[in-house]
């Protein structure tokens, strides 16, 4: 049975059981009072015990869990405070990811893997516009059209929209505003970079799910100081991952340990004007991957940011120090206390707004998985480097990583982009030859007959990309109807059930 985890320090030592560990938790506290280091302290003893970690750096200050610290005067007092004597500092074994590939391996999905639920919130989508692009997707997977990236998504929804009728029988109508809505989302998307999270090759769940030689699990660090400025796409990539693991892990109840534990930095951005079929499949998915072996840990600043179907679900808890200035950051703080299981030797709402730096009241799961008493204690420091690392530090870590050069070169296979071009193209070519058989009857009957009008032809290189589709005929919907192809099948959040690749 893997030891506990030694987090703080009060009247009494404060562990947290790995069994326990998959039973999700939540880090909470105002801007500056040591969230941030309670998320590295957790995250290294989770790798010590061969546990992956992955988690965001949304601060830029993440990456010094890769080296050794020391050196630092604060932890030493900490240390002193604790009375803790020759701790070994020690960086761990970390990956780093950024879905822009400049501060780690590129970090991609594809459009079908994402699923509509996922991208209807990433382009801000209505109700109307979502049911239109579900629609689009329907008529993809049925037909085992793969859509990889942004152009494969483009020429699907011309391709339905142009041939609508041809479909509203077996799937509903189509509005030819919102196929134009969805167009323009895609085009903002494009200009602000979103178009990097999508294409080949995808983030495989494998290589998330590493240790390294000594048995000591990766931590795996998404670069996202740049991607929080698109905090859609931030919560929208986490979501998928989240989806992923679910979808593909298979079940394993209660272990010693974690198979996967999971940090949602900023969590609140994920609950703000999101949609409530969204919020309950969140909610789903959090209570059912613990199955799964995955631990989920919300961080963000105020405990009420998270929905209470949800926030009931996470037994592991630091509470760091709130601000109550106003009447409404005192209600906020009266929430947060009662929270908590209560400790009759501790005024956890006024403890609250009195905790220093690196001070927290901690409330862990107890061996029948019961919430133990809060209690005020002090966080442990952790022993790698507080901070980031430099640039060249940076560069030699994702260069010397197991996974340097497989995700750097995008691959561009054939997919609905190119399947549904060769198929106007043969669309073109057949309504030529049977405009050119037409002609060649009339005169052998001696018939003066017009010059046919086929089909106008112009080249590829005075097509625009999205118009590879404009010589569609309606034939080609029925075409792509008897396709014979492999219909995918998607799971709670949308994201492709089982094993794709």
């Amino acid at each position: 049975m893997a030891d506990p985890i030694l987090v703080a320090k009060g009247e009494r030592e404060i562990h947290l059981l790995p069994r326990m560990a998959n039973r999700h938790g939540l880090i909470a506290g105002a801007t500056g009072t040591g969230k941030t280091v309670t998320l590295q302290v957790l995250a290294e003893a989770f790798s010590d015990l061969g546990v992956p970690v992955f988690m965001a750096d949304v601060k830029g200050d993440l990456s010094g869990i890769s080296s050794a610290g020391g050196g630092n005067p604060r932890v030493d007092e900490r240390l002193a405070t604790l009375g803790i004597a020759g701790r070994e500092f020690r960086g761990c074994p970390t990956v780093l990811w950024d879905v822009f590939g400049e501060g780690g391996h590129p970090a991609r999905t594809t459009i079908s893997e994402m699923g509509p639920l996922l991208l209807a919130r990433l382009l801000n989508l209505n109700d109307t516009q979502s049911g239109v692009l579900t629609l689009v997707f329907r008529v993809a997977d049925d037909h085992g059209m793969l859509l990889l990236d942004l152009k494969d998504l483009r020429a699907m929804l011309q391709f339905v929209g142009d041939n609508a009728a041809q479909f509203k029988t077996q799937y509903g109508n189509v509005s030819a505003a919102s196929i134009g809505a969805i167009q323009r989302g895609l085009l903002a998307l494009e200009e602000a970079g979103g178009d990097r999270l999508f294409g080949e090759p995808s983030v495989d769940l494998d290589d998330l799910l590493q240790t390294d030689a000594g048995g000591r699990g990766m931590i795996n660090i998404l670069v996202a100081d740049k991607l929080l400025h698109n905090p859609q796409t931030y919560t929208t990539l986490l979501l998928w991952l989240l989806s992923e693991l679910f979808e593909q892990l298979p079940e394993v109840g209660d272990q010693d340990k974690p198979r996967l534990v999971f940090f949602f930095d900023e969590a609140h951005l994920l609950f703000d004007d999101a949609p409530k079929p969204l919020l309950d499949r969140v909610e789903q998915v959090t209570r059912l991957i613990r199955s799964k072996g995955v631990g989920v840990y919300f961080v963000t600043q105020n405990p009420l940011d998270v929905p209470d179907e949800i926030l009931g679900q996470l037994g592991n808890r630091v509470q760091h120090a709130l601000r109550a200035f106003t009447p409404r950051d005192q209600k906020a703080v009266k929430a947060a206390a009662e929270t908590f299981r209560t400790n009759p030797k501790l005024d956890v709402e006024e403890a609250i707004t009195q905790l220093a730096v690196g001070e927290a009241l901690v409330s862990m799961l107890d061996d029948k998985g019961a919430p133990g008493v809060v209690e005020r204690a002090l966080i442990l420091p952790p022993r790698s480097q507080i901070g980031p690392i430099t640039g060249e530090q940076r560069k030699a870590l994702i260069a010397s990583s197991v996974l340097a050069g497989h995700y750097e070169a995008a691959v561009d296979r054939d997919s609905a982009y190119e399947m549904l071009k060769v198929r106007a193209e043969r669309v073109e070519a057949e309504a030529a030859r049977e405009a050119a058989e037409e002609a060649q009857l009339a005169t052998a009957r001696g018939e003066v007959a017009r010059a046919p009008r086929g089909p106008r032809r112009t080249t590829a290189k005075k097509r625009e990309p999205g118009s590879v589709l404009d010589a569609f005929a309606k034939s080609t919907a029925r075409a792509v109807g008897s396709q014979a192809g492999r219909s995918l099948t998607r799971g709670i959040l949308g994201s492709l059930f089982g094993r794709r690749r």
